[in-house]
């Protein structure tokens, strides 16, 4: 068996190996995730040197090791330089990079993943600097693309109780539906409201049933049978005919955030292969989409994504600058 192999790749994460090196997990198409050593890619004239840079495709020869395998060739074939030079845009290549180190496999084909990672970062080196909710709403998009990848989407077409379309109402500015994460998706409110009525109505129909069968005990234990032996008297006596009856309760899902009709109308418009835009969107209707994808993604693959950070101090200073 051969100690080398070719694969195509994108460096997805860096890290100091010795005085040196560099260990770089790389997102291939042919093998998946793998983490390889940049033997000397710290120095100054190395050929690895950019080679081993943060979202660099590159087509690599890779020699096996025992515990870590070794670049021992890189081809550059693409680079995105337009994402180092923009703080947003870089932020969100991190943000998106994490997510696709959580849900790459290792030593299996990845080539969906692969060429959808490089799309939406070559979408997001192209969206104009001057436009920072360009950047969060292909941010969203991308997101949304990955956890549909995934089989991770959520519901946002339809209320998760009642299964019913859910269409956004511009004409009332008060109009809000919410957001589960817990369900996985969008609830009606008005849906969550009668649930809550129902399963408050069953309750005290439930009370009504325990206590005129406490009183029917009571009536039992007054006037036992003539001649029952003392197990039996002191024994619960059934009712005649008596039926056990178990209420399965739908849970009432516990409401993560509300949006508005613009933010599930720009939520509904995602999973679409092209943002569509809404005139009436702004910044703060794209970061409360993003917030809640966020927050989505963090639940369903069960680690924080630390990038986010620098999303939130981004889009806070910008928007502090231009206020």
């Amino acid at each position: 068996m051969s100690r080398t192999y070719k694969a195509t790749g994108i460096n997805l994460k860096t890290q100091a190996l010795g005085e040196s090196d560099k260990i770089v997990t790389i997102l291939t198409r042919e093998f998946g995730l793998i983490r390889a050593v940049a033997p000397g890619s710290r120095k100054h004239n190395s050929s690895l040197g950019g080679r081993s840079g943060m979202f660099v495709v590159n087509e690599l020869l890779i020699a096996k090791g025992r515990s870590l395998d070794k670049i021992t060739q890189a081809q550059t074939l693409k680079t995105y330089p337009g994402l180092a030079k923009d703080l947003g845009k870089l932020a969100a290549s991190q943000y998106l990079a994490e997510i696709v180190l959580c849900e790459a496999l290792s030593e299996q084909p990845q080539e969906e993943l692969y060429d959808l990672f490089n799309e939406h970062l070559h979408r997001l080196e192209a969206v104009s600097s001057a436009n920072p909710s360009g950047v969060l709403a292909h941010l969203a998009h991308a997101v949304f693309h990955l956890l549909a990848l995934a089989g991770l989407t959520p519901q946002v077409q339809i209320c998760c109780l009642s299964q019913r379309s859910l269409k956004p109402d511009f004409t009332d500015p008060n109009w809000q539906v919410g957001f589960s994460i817990p369900a996985g998706g969008t609830v009606s409110l008005e849906a969550r409201e009668r649930l809550r009525k129902e399963g408050e109505k069953e309750i005290r129909a439930e009370g009504q049933r325990s206590r005129a069968a406490g009183e029917q005990g009571e009536i039992n234990n007054q006037y036992p049978m003539p001649n029952a032996p003392s197990a039996m008297l002191n024994a619960p006596f059934p009712m005649p005919n008596a039926q056990t009856v178990v209420v399965h309760r739908q849970e009432i899902p516990v409401i993560s955030s509300r949006l508005g009709a613009i933010e599930l109308a720009l939520l509904q418009q995602l999973s679409q292969p092209e943002i569509m835009q809404i005139d009436s969107a702004r910044d703060r209707n794209w970061l409360s989409v993003e917030q809640i994808l966020r927050q989505y993604a963090q639940y369903q693959l069960g680690r924080p994504i630390r990038s986010a950070t620098l999303i939130d101090s981004y889009f806070a200073a910008n928007h502090d600058a231009t206020v």
